[in-house]
């Protein structure tokens, strides 16, 4: 009885030390194990003769096109200038959502008047606008911005709709039972309360802004994401196509990441659930 107490001790720091290593494994396996898969089924459709292997260019071609058009041209440019017109627009559109949509969601005559004229316009797709915003607005930068300006608007404006008109009263009956003011209950519950909504819809105008990025710079862009894959359709280079698709995605993600980084500090109060 005596031998088995310290090798039972001895054995407990070594489960210990197990378990966390194996925690820290595994969180790194998962963000990685999903692009393995992705790229595993590019190369097996590439090579299965399903298609024609000049239809679906291999990833190492990809990336070698890839590192191409960042030593060799103005690439990098081209990310800047779209990445510019994306935060301009959504900065702009989101900070105009905000108040119409809180208005929207608090206020019912509001909402019985606005949100007609809220699904109608939110429903026309960018691109079907473009000839009306070239005759007004001309084709300069502008125009660009007030196409992903009005992607942003709109899916901001319901976003903080939804959040908005879902907060319980009962904070702000028991706010008015304490005696608060109706200055001190907005400052202290509406604006605590909706900055969950804020953050969402500036993910959310974020994402639909860079799926109209490409719209938006149908609009004779000498320069940006956009005009690399049309410049690229034109001459049928699918490997510059394939850069520019997987280039937008990559840098929404990185955005998207970085805002998710940010919540999580100016939200830190909040309830959450992450995986």
């Amino acid at each position: 009885m005596t031998n088995v107490a310290p090798t039972a001790a001895k054995a407990a720091p070594v489960a210990t030390r197990s378990g966390p290593c194996r925690f820290q494994a595994r969180s790194l396996l998962y963000p990685v194990l999903p692009w393995l898969i992705l790229i595993g089924l590019w190369y097996a459709i590439h090579h299965s003769g399903l298609v024609k292997p000049t239809l679906v260019p291999a990833p190492h071609v990809v990336l070698a096109k890839f590192w191409t058009l960042v030593t060799t041209q103005s690439f990098l440019t081209d990310i800047w200038m779209s990445t510019q017109r994306v935060v301009l627009g959504v900065v702009l559109g989101v900070a105009c959502a905000v108040p119409v949509g809180f208005l929207i969601g608090w206020y019912a005559p509001v909402r019985t008047f606005v949100n007609p004229l809220i699904n109608f316009f939110r429903a026309l797709p960018p691109i079907a606008l473009i000839p009306l915003v070239i005759v007004y607005f001309g084709i300069g930068e502008s125009a660009k911005v007030i196409i992903l300006f009005y992607a942003a608007f709109f899916s901001g404006v319901i976003v903080m709709y939804e959040g908005i008109s879902q907060i319980n009263p009962i904070f702000i009956r028991v706010s008015r039972t304490l005696g608060a003011t109706d200055g001190e209950i907005f400052r202290r519950i509406i604006v605590p309360l909706s900055l969950p909504h804020v953050v969402t819809a500036l993910r959310v105008a974020l994402g639909v802004a860079w799926a109209t990025l490409v719209a938006s710079e149908l609009i004779a862009a000498q320069e940006g994401l956009g005009a690399v894959i049309q410049d690229a359709t034109a001459f049928f280079q699918l490997d510059t196509i394939y850069v520019g698709i997987i280039t937008i995605g990559t840098v929404a993600l990185i955005m998207d990441t970085l805002l998710r980084q940010v919540s999580r500090r100016l939200l830190a109060w909040q309830e959450r659930i992450d995986a």
